[in-house]
């Protein structure tokens, strides 16, 4: 009974040594070391959007609060950004100012 319990978990053993030299040798291969890579670009494209948007919820936030701050102090309306970029829109069809004739 011994025996076969030692066989047993010597061919378990095997089984995962050789599953385990298998994934590594296929990981070193031109399509692993490919598939790897693009994982990593994956996540990192990833962190990077995640940051991105992160950045850009603290601008607003940030901004709104300051527009808040000035408005009580001053009692003006503060235009944000995008308002302010709405102002300077050039019109359709107008020329742009410095253009040439």
């Amino acid at each position: 009974m011994k025996r076969l319990f030692w066989l047993g978990v010597g061919v378990a053993a095997g089984v995962y040594a050789s599953r385990r030299a298998t994934a590594a040798a296929q990981s070193l291969t031109p399509a692993g070391i490919g598939a790897n890579i693009a994982d990593g670009l994956r996540e990192l494209g990833a962190g990077l959007g995640a940051f991105g948007a992160e950045v850009r919820a603290g601008m607003s936030e940030r901004e709104q609060e300051l527009t808040q701050l000035v408005e009580r102090r001053t009692g003006e309306h503060v235009p944000t950004y995008s308002e302010a970029l709405a102002e300077n829109r050039p019109a359709p069809g107008a020329r742009a100012p410095g253009a040439g004739a």
